[in-house]
């Protein structure tokens, strides 16, 4: 079992417990396989190129693999902290358990990235059989996880015909568009590795098509296309600059205003008095 104090977070096998503060919590990801989730109190907001998909209380959801969001977490209407029991299906249990119920080779999967499940009677049943987990985790051994992943994969299975499509959907990102992806996806604070498997690519073969299409490293265009479009939001939208560090991709606020002086020769604060000051 792993944990993390500062948001309390119980990780066992591949189940995960998360609770959060009370206060609202922005945060980005990137998920290599596919997560089952309930919302048991507050409320998660998921962002993507698809839109928004909102986890109230009692919400249930199936997000697909290779998915790039930023999360928004907030407390409940009466203050609770936003928690959830998440799923993680990883490719090798999928494979394993196609391959011992002679599960079809599908063909690759193009529906919604984030399926609501909230109306399933029967995955609302399977997570409250959860419950008792999150205060003894030490009873959720590997043969009960793996036990309780099986149930879950027939569980929807039984739900319909696109969630065996979604889940055995075992084909790579390929590769694609370079340019116009990164134009896309710039603001999404992930490692390279993850930027270059989403593209398709090995790390070593990202960053070279990346020199010849951009003419500069992935590291120094990331930091001036976020600069750019932080400059943008501040000085055309009238956004602060707390909204706008992590709404561009950076990790604190202090590394965001020494980059942003020392490209534009200002702080993002003193542009934002530069901007009241000529609109009044």
């Amino acid at each position: 079992m792993e944990s993390n104090q500062m948001e309390n977070l119980v990780l066992q096998h591949n189940f995960l417990y998360a609770q959060g503060h009370q206060k609202t919590q922005s945060s980005e990801h990137y998920f290599p396989d596919h997560a089952l989730g309930i919302m048991l109190s507050g409320e998660s907001h998921y962002f993507s190129n698809e839109g928004t998909f909102v986890m109230k209380e009692g919400t249930i959801c199936l997000m697909r693999r290779n998915e790039l969001f930023k999360k928004l977490k907030k407390a409940g209407p009466n203050g609770e902290p936003p928690s959830l029991i998440s799923l993680f299906l990883d490719q090798k249990t999928l494979r394993r358990y196609a391959t011992q119920n002679d599960v079809p080779r599908q063909s690759a999967y193009k529906g919604k990235a984030m399926t609501d499940l909230t109306g399933n009677v029967f995955l609302k049943g399977f997570f409250d059989s959860l419950l008792p987990y999150i205060d003894h985790p030490e009873k959720l051994t590997a043969k009960m996880a793996e036990i309780k992943t099986c149930e879950a994969i027939e569980l929807l299975l039984q739900s319909g015909n696109v969630y065996r499509n979604l889940l055995f959907d075992f084909q790579e990102p390929h590769k694609i568009d370079l340019e116009t992806y990164m134009n896309h996806h710039f603001k999404y604070n992930i490692p390279l590795s993850s930027f270059a498997k989403l593209a398709g690519r090995s790390l070593s073969t990202f960053k070279r098509d990346f020199t010849k299409i951009f003419e500069t490293t992935p590291e120094k265009w990331l930091q001036q296309k976020r600069l750019e479009q932080a400059h943008y939001l501040i000085s055309k939208r009238a956004m602060r600059p707390s909204e706008v560090y992590l709404e561009v991709g950076f990790e604190n606020l202090s590394h965001f205003s020494f980059a942003f002086k020392k490209t534009f020769g200002l702080t993002p604060s003193e542009l934002t008095e530069q901007h009241r000051s000529t609109s009044l």
